[in-house]
C-alpha cells in the first residue's frame, strides 16, 4: 500500500475510533443517568442515533445497560479490524482475535473517557468550581458514579480532595490488565495511530 493508502486508512481508522469514544460516552452517560436534555448529551445521541437506533429495536436496554450502544460499538470495531486484516493481506483474521480485541478496545475506550473526564473535573474544580455551563454539569455527572464509592472510603483532607488519585491508579490497573491480557490490542492501537 502506497503513502497515500497509509494516509487515507490512517484517516479512517482515527475517524471510526473517534465513534467509537462517543458511542462509548452515550453508553456511559446512560449508566450514570447524565441529564438527557443537557445539549452536550443530545449532540452525543444525534451522532449515535444513525446506528443505534435501529439496533435498540431488536436490543433492549437493561435498566441503564444499554446494550445497543455497545453491540454498535462492537460492530464498527469488528470492521475496522476486518478491513485493516484485509487491507494488509492476512485475510480474515480469527473471529476469536476480533471479538477480544474488540472488547478490549471497548474497555479501553471506557478507561480513557473516565481519565480524561476525570482530568476535566480537577481542572474545572480548580478554575470553575460552581461553573454552570451544560459541558461542566455533564463531565461531573459523569464522574460521580465512580467517585461517590472512594470518596466514602477517602474523605475530603479539608479542602483537598484525594480521591480523584485512587480512581487514576484504579483505571490504570484497569488498563493494564486489559492491556496485558488482550496482547491484541496493541497491534489495533498500532493500526490507529
Amino acid at each position: 500500500m502506497g503513502a497515500m493508502g497509509n494516509i487515507g486508512l490512517q484517516l479512517v481508522t482515527i475517524l471510526l475510533q473517534l465513534f467509537v469514544y462517543i458511542l462509548m460516552l452515550r453508553f456511559l452517560l446512560q449508566l450514570s443517568r447524565a441529564d438527557f436534555y443537557n445539549p452536550v448529551t443530545q449532540s452525543v445521541v444525534k451522532a449515535t442515533n444513525p446506528l443505534v437506533a435501529p439496533l435498540q429495536g431488536i436490543l433492549r436496554p437493561l435498566g441503564r445497560f444499554d446494550i445497543a450502544t455497545l453491540a454498535a460499538a462492537f460492530i464498527v470495531v469488528s470492521l475496522v479490524l476486518v478491513a485493516i486484516g484485509a487491507l494488509f493481506g492476512g485475510g480474515m483474521l480469527p473471529v476469536g482475535f476480533i471479538a477480544l480485541t474488540a472488547l478490549g478496545t471497548i474497555l479501553d475506550s471506557i478507561i480513557n473517557i473516565y481519565f480524561f473526564a476525570l482530568i476535566a473535573m480537577i481542572i474545572l474544580s480548580w478554575v470553575a468550581p460552581q461553573a454552570n455551563h451544560p459541558g461542566a454539569i455533564l463531565v461531573h455527572q459523569l464522574v460521580d458514579p465512580i467517585m461517590k464509592p472512594v470518596r466514602k472510603v477517602i474523605p475530603s483532607i479539608g479542602m483537598l480532595d484525594l480521591s480523584p488519585i485512587f480512581v487514576f491508579i484504579a483505571l490504570n490497573l484497569v488498563g493494564s490488565l486489559i492491556n496485558q491480557t488482550l496482547p491484541s490490542l496493541g497491534m489495533l492501537r498500532s493500526a490507529f495511530s
